[in-house]
């Protein structure tokens, strides 16, 4: 029964670590088109996800967790125009690093690993309950 627990544990741990990955996702498809205010202001920079292995001490299981965020080292897609208040002298303006395709790819990879998670939680507890019924017999 400890190693049902202990998969469901490491499954939620999974899930909020996703969850934590789809809010840098969001937090980087709102500022796709973000540029900065005045010039020689840097725009938004991607931020990107990284994953770390956490020792759970309780549970004697190794699972994953959402780590420090990383600032995406690209350089900035520079756009001309010199209407803009952030334009430098040749009327250029640096805009966000993000692309929303790959922004988009890697939500999708997100959701599918939180969807994964939560099949590992709902089939570990029909294990349980199978389990329970089979003591009961």
């Amino acid at each position: 029964m400890a190693d049902f627990l202990r998969s469901i544990a490491v499954a939620a741990q999974g899930l909020r670590a996703q969850a934590g990955r789809m809010r840098l996702i969001a937090e980087n498809i709102a500022n796709a088109e973000s540029t900065p205010s005045r010039p020689g202001e840097e725009p938004y920079r991607r931020k990107i996800a990284v994953f770390d292995r956490r020792f759970d001490a309780e549970l004697g299981v190794t699972a994953p967790a959402l780590g420090r965020t990383k600032r995406d080292a690209r350089p900035f897609p520079v756009r001309h125009e010199p209407g803009h208040p952030a334009a430098d002298a040749a009327g250029n303006v640096r805009a966000a690093n993000v692309e929303m395709l790959v922004e988009s790819m890697d939500m999708r990879e997100a959701q599918r690993s939180y969807e994964a998670n939560v099949n590992v939680i709902a089939t570990t507890r029909r294990m349980i309950q199978r389990t329970l019924d089979l003591l009961r017999t």
